[in-house]
């Protein structure tokens, strides 16, 4: 009774290692680019202008995040990409008591950086992220009161810091969805009012499609 025990054994560990294997075998030629697509909403600190005991008000409008992700490394419990994520807000609607305010501005912020997934062969997996980039900010040609031309500055470029994290669902071994939340702490837009700051928090939350391919 012990042969057929030990050739079950031995079938039975056969197969283990075949499934693991075949497994490595599917990691190994699994996709190492992706893009993503990001639908949410940018979220704002309204500032305060001394002087005028008041805040710009400030939307927290819709933004897309469009990104480009490459797999440079990858094991079982962790993976490193490096990726490109570009925030863009499209309209951001500004408030002022004052008149000099323009009505609203936009703003393009792009961020190469290092993300770390944990646990990238399971359904679920959890990530960090932090890089630096460049962002740009335009303020419209109106001014807020009554519509009139802006006459001041509508441009600024500066340094952008992101850090963010978020969880990625995988759907098929190509497609993924993506919920997020980054910080990009950039430069001001002009406002044509002294708010005695210079960076902003761009806090950013949405959900996403990733689509992985060769």
């Amino acid at each position: 009774m012990a042969r057929p025990k030990c050739v079950f054994g031995i079938l039975v560990a056969l197969a283990v290692l075949s499934g693991t294997a075949i497994a490595q075998g599917q990691d190994a030629i699994s996709p190492r680019n992706e893009v993503s697509g990001v639908l949410g909403r940018t979220f704002l600190r309204d500032p305060h202008v001394p002087g005028f005991d008041s805040d710009v008000l400030l939307d927290n409008g819709i933004s897309f995040e469009l990104g480009y992700g490459y797999r440079i490394r990858e094991n079982q419990v962790y993976s490193l990409s490096g990726e490109v994520p570009m925030l863009f807000l499209p309209h951001e609607r500004v408030r002022f008591i004052g008149s000099l305010t323009p009505d609203s501005y936009r703003s393009y912020l792009l961020t190469p950086s290092l993300r770390a997934n944990f646990l990238p062969h399971t359904y679920l997996s959890p990530w960090g992220s932090a890089g630096v980039g460049i962002g740009h900010f335009t303020s419209g040609s109106n001014l807020e009161f009554r519509g009139g031309p802006n006459p001041g500055e509508t441009g600024s470029t500066g340094v952008v810091i992101q850090f963010g994290a978020g969880l990625d669902v995988r759907i098929t071994r190509r497609l993924a969805l993506r919920t997020e939340i980054r910080d990009y702490w950039s430069g001001v837009p002009q406002l044509n009012v002294d708010t005695g700051k210079s960076r902003q928090n761009n806090l950013f939350i949405g959900s996403g499609v990733i689509w992985h391919f060769p």
